[in-house]
């Protein structure tokens, strides 16, 4: 294997076909990231389910899904960002994204996440060897000592809530959420497709379902003004770079999200960059994860994402460095991608009605409950819902309901 990138220079044709499956995949996670409510692992999990069967080179197709996986992290910001603006009078419980739409800096909010995406990849492929190195030789305390570390998490979060009464939601959002997860990870279900079990009616009841359902009581989204970045060149760099390290804790840790990972890298960047700050670190840790997990398959043999999943169920070759070059392809591709997409389909969905549009994608989620979860799945949508619906009254952070994935975890180890 080790005369791969030989024979990829000596062979101009195989790099163009590895360029057209890098560019497929792209395409792949343009498309899928553009979709409301589609998770990252479950659409991941429906690519292992046929990804076998795709004819051509394992490694090529390997690539493929790598690049697709990519591409969504840089996407799905879009329609989290387009869909379930809430009323201006409710803008102190919107996430930031939405915030910063109502302030008409939708273009600029894009922009921000598409950096801190870009920036994440550039500095986790040299930062991805010493930090699996060293993450690999602490890899034996880590899992020895799991439950205190998450326990840790949980206390640091509640922690830095700003109010009593936020931290009293946060505590209330972590235990029903906890608690909705030991009921129902673990449900058989009769789906039409299986990929990824519980997680499509968990997270979309949890994170989506409440912001669009205060989103039907909105006035849409204003007209978006000007795509000039007002945060600091330096600062957008110190925030992507921290929050592709926190790439790294998501990639090897399980129960850790990149909200969680986000909150956490923000109190260690010097400045107050508010809810610019918050999405470059977010973007850059979602997609520095994407490497992470790469590098955790290799180091650790064991697949944290559902990308990773779906690619090990090809039995690729682990050729690093083609494999590395086609993440950062696809990440250049992503970068150009949600811009000229982002401003589009924020222009697209300002000239809608949008309360409609809040149905209809309340009515996807219940769509893809279904699909992913059977009856069952739509049952567990609702109750989720209700259970999401707790940090926005309490005006507590959402990131209090990764308890769902969290205290399973903790539980396991009683």
């Amino acid at each position: 294997m080790a005369t791969a990138p030989v024979e990829f220079v000596a062979e101009p044709s195989l790099t163009l076909q590895l360029l057209a499956w890098i560019g497929a995949g792209a395409t792949l996670g343009c498309c899928s990231g553009l979709v409301p409510g589609l998770h990252a692992n479950n659409f991941a999990l429906l690519l292992a389910g046929f990804a076998p069967s795709v004819p051509g080179p394992p490694l090529f197709v390997g690539c493929a899904m790598l690049a697709a996986g990519v591409v969504h992290t840089f996407l799905n910001v879009v329609p989290a960002m387009a869909l379930g603006v809430p009323d201006a009078e409710m803008a102190v419980t919107a996430l930031p994204g939405h915030r910063m739409v109502l302030e008409g800096r939708g273009y600029e909010a894009i922009r921000l996440s598409a950096l801190g995406s870009i920036l994440a990849v550039l500095a986790a492929v040299p930062l991805a060897v010493p930090i699996t190195w060293g993450v690999t030789a602490a890899y034996p305390t880590i899992r020895d000592h799991l439950a205190l570390l998450l326990a840790m998490v949980i206390v640091g979060l509640i922690a830095s809530e700003h109010t009593w009464r936020a931290r009293v939601g946060g505590l209330l959002s972590f235990a029903l959420a906890a608690g909705l997860g030991l009921l129902t990870l673990d449900l058989s279900t009769d789906a039409p497709l299986e990929a990824g079990g519980m997680l499509a009616p968990l997270f979309a009841g949890l994170f989506g379902a409440p912001v669009l359902i205060d989103a039907i009581r909105g006035s849409g989204i204003p007209p978006q003004r000007a795509d000039t970045i007002t945060m600091s060149g330096p600062l957008v760099t110190l925030t992507a770079l921290a929050g592709a390290l926190a790439g790294a804790i998501v990639g090897y840790i399980p129960g850790i999200s990149a909200a969680i990972a986000a909150v956490a890298v923000l109190a260690f960047v010097p400045g107050h960059s508010g809810d610019r700050g918050y999405i470059v670190a977010t973007s850059g840790v979602d997609t520095a994860n994407t490497i992470f997990a790469l590098f955790a398959l290799v180091a650790i043999g064991q697949p944290r994402t559902g990308v990773m999943v779906a690619f090990e169920s090809l039995n690729a070759p682990l050729e690093v460095p083609i494999l590395l070059a086609g993440v950062v392809l696809a990440g250049l591709l992503g970068f150009v991608l949600v811009i000229v997409v982002g401003d589009a389909y924020l222009e697209t969905v300002g000239r809608m009605e949008y309360w409609k549009i809040s149905v209809a994608v309340l009515g996807l989620l219940l769509a893809l409950s279904y699909l992913f979860t059977g009856g069952i799945g739509i049952a567990v949508f609702v109750v989720a819902a209700g259970v999401g619906m707790v940090p926005v009254r309490l005006r507590a952070r959402r990131v209090h309901l990764m308890g769902v994935l969290i205290g399973p975890l903790l539980f396991s180890f009683s």
